[in-house]
């Protein structure tokens, strides 16, 4: 049993689940930057508020469950899951003092551009950000919330989705929208940030020339997203002024003419309660389906809506690809993450297949053993599967709060 010693809990609540992972302090602290920390606990909560079964898993560092159970229908929600994942955390006999708790926050707006500690002027300005992100900054603060009542007086950081993008040009930052928009923060911010930190972390481990390369990451799961990033720097991405944009989603409906939305509301009657509603919560691949939001469900389902909904993701994925490639005026690598993207070997060969135009030469065989590499020695253009792990760049980011303020 690894030693009992002070620990760093974090907590990544996203629009249907809640992962949480355990850290040693010390252990956090000692890791080199080319080595993401391994975490002492891990778990999550999924099929939150979608309809789904709602389950609670625990892992401990090899990978291996060590608790597994239902969250009762009254608790199937992202409060509901933090309280039991703080509950199983009480009963683990491994259970030490937790000294530090590190958050996912979806939007960090113009302002946070860099981990914050949390207080309560910060999250005043998180709360005023709602509005921009309704799947995730809700249960972002939910979790921050929690962790308060939990761990009171213990250091909170906030670590943001948006600040990985926050140095991209200004052109690609920019709408054509009038100026003063973009002055009152309408603009280009970009997601799932810490994915993508988390992904770069692990490149160099897979080929030496990556971090300096130019790569096209696609983090795809529920909610989905695409960036170009190089030389380790983020260039461009699908998602935009929210996490609406970009690719089509689990329930997201993606890329959208904005002359959709005035239709509905001036031509069908629509209220902005129920057009949001649609955007965020009846659109993606449940909306084009009409089965599930789910693409382990879709590709095993027999049903032509559901093809016709796996069908439109991959094309999607391919067109988005080819655009994030002229912006970086050429492409030497694409790397798969996310639910979507580490797991599903058919989605893989999809995307893949239909991307040799840009120089992918696919490993059929490698593909199906999930990589992590997917093409064939010496393919022009190499394709990866990496494990996005945004609990341990979290980790690091508290580490170093940590030692910052020690």
């Amino acid at each position: 049993m690894h030693p009992v010693t002070d620990q760093l809990l974090t907590l990544n609540a996203g629009s249907s689940s809640v992962k949480f992972a355990l850290f040693d302090a010390a252990e956090v602290a000692a890791t080199p930057g080319s080595t993401l920390p391994r975490a002492l606990w891990s778990g999550q909560a999924e099929g939150l508020g979608a309809g789904l079964a709602a389950r609670l898993y625990v892992k401990d560092a090899r990978g291996s469950t060590v608790h597994e159970s239902v969250l009762p229908q009254a608790n199937a929600t992202h409060a509901g899951a933090l309280d039991a994942m703080l509950a199983w955390r009480e009963r683990n006999p491994a259970s030490a003092a937790i000294r530090a708790v590190g958050h996912r926050i979806v939007h960090g707006g113009t302002r946070f551009t860099h981990p914050v500690p949390i207080n309560l002027a910060v999250l005043e300005e998180l709360e005023r950000l709602v509005p921009l992100a309704p799947l995730h900054q809700p249960h972002n603060l939910a979790g921050i919330h929690a962790a308060m009542r939990t761990f009171a007086g213990v250091p909170q950081l906030a670590c943001f989705d948006t600040a990985f993008h926050a140095k991209q040009s200004d052109v690609n930052q920019r709408f054509a929208l009038p100026r003063a928009l973009y002055d009152a923060g309408v603009r280009r911010y970009g997601f799932h940030g810490l994915s993508y930190e988390s992904v770069l972390a692990q490149l160099p481990a897979l080929d030496p020339g990556l971090p300096q390369a130019r790569v096209i990451v696609a983090h795809l799961g529920n909610g989905a997203s695409m960036c170009a990033v190089q030389g380790g720097r983020s260039v461009a991405t699908t998602m935009s002024f929210s996490p609406l944009d970009g690719l089509v989603m689990g329930t997201r409906c993606g890329q959208l003419d904005p002359a959709v939305v005035l239709y509905l509301l001036e031509q069908q009657g629509m209220r902005v309660a129920d057009v949001t509603r649609l955007l965020f919560r009846e659109s993606g691949l449940l909306g084009l389906s009409g089965i599930s939001s789910d693409m382990r469900t879709l590709e095993m389902s027999r049903e032509p809506a559901a093809a016709q909904a796996v069908a439109h993701f991959v094309e999607q994925v391919v067109q988005h690809a080819g655009k994030l490639a002229a912006a970086m005026r050429g492409v030497d690598a694409i790397v798969f993450a996310g639910g979507i993207g580490e797991n599903s070997a058919t989605l893989r060969a999809a995307v893949l297949s239909q991307l040799t135009w840009l120089g992918v030469q696919p490993d059929s065989a490698a593909n199906r053993a999930n990589g992590p590499r997917l093409t064939v020695a010496g393919s022009p253009v190499s394709a990866w599967v990496v494990h996005t792990n945004e609990e341990a760049v979290i980790a690091r980011h508290v580490a170093q709060m940590l030692a910052t303020h020690a």
